[in-house]
């Protein structure tokens, strides 16, 4: 019929002419008069690239930044029961805190549970060492850093990520609870972030649980004076977590929230 159009028309070429002015559509744009384009997107697309900034500008980094979201959901949507372990990529593996993250992936692996860490040397090598001692799913989430080393050799099912933004979201969907031995900065980070997010009722109430009660007593006991004393913070909110020096403890209770 002398109306049809074939669908790279709908896309491409001007669809009616009322009154002299033409109309043209660009997918969903429409566009007129001297916003009409001399240029097709086809065209474009198939247009050799003098310049390569496009891959540093930011309507890419959102690709990439998606793509490592459709990468990470795939990666972990199987593994099923989860636990976090966090802690220094300091820490010695003379250290008695690497001895007991190395028996806490071991008795979360009997337990048929994965054990997720960041993939990294000291505490997360541990963890991730007891969980492949037992024959167990042990996961590395690594990120990009300028000085930082590949994942460790304990990792049966690992990724990379870029944005630490994907990486903790894939921390926080794909475990039921968290264990957090003595770190720095980026542990408490990680620490901070998921208990916030469970004190905001973002994610539903997770069992987090800190390893080395001298380690931590002096910041919790500051959370609790000033923090708490100042108001700033819930009578509740020093609840959220529970410190102790056992490293069945901390397991049973980081398991806690997960079905048998």
């Amino acid at each position: 019929m002398a109306n049809e159009r074939s669908n790279s028309d709908v896309d491409e070429r001007a669809l009616s002419e009322e009154e002299g002015e033409r109309t043209y559509y660009r997918g969903p744009v429409m566009m007129r008069g001297r916003m009409i384009p001399a240029d097709n997107t086809y065209a474009n697309l198939l247009a050799p690239e003098k310049s390569t900034d496009w891959l540093h500008m930011d309507p890419w980094r959102v690709l990439r930044i998606q793509a490592e979201f459709v990468d990470g959901f795939g990666a972990l949507a199987e593994v099923g029961p989860a636990v976090a372990i966090f802690g220094s990529a300091r820490t010695k593996r003379t250290d008695p805190m690497y001895r007991a993250a190395r028996e806490a992936g071991q008795l979360i692996a009997e337990r048929g549970i994965a054990v997720i860490t960041g993939g990294g040397p000291g505490i997360m090598e541990a963890a991730n060492r007891g969980a492949a001692d037992r024959d167990g799913t042990s996961i590395g989430l690594g990120i990009e850093l300028p000085h930082e080393q590949e994942l460790n050799r304990w990792v049966n099912l690992g990724m990379t990520f870029r944005y630490f933004f994907v990486r903790k979201t894939m921390f926080v969907k794909y475990s039921d609870g968290a264990i957090v031995f003595p770190g720095g900065f980026g542990t408490l980070d990680e620490l901070f972030e998921l208990l916030t997010l469970v004190q905001t009722h973002k994610v539903a109430r997770t069992p987090v649980v800190l390893m080395g009660c001298d380690y931590w007593r002096g910041l919790f006991e500051w959370i609790d004076d000033v923090l708490r004393g100042e108001g700033m913070i819930s009578d509740l909110d020093p609840k959220l977590v529970h410190i102790t020096d056992d490293v069945e403890e901390a397991v049973r209770l980081a398991t806690s929230a997960i079905s048998r």
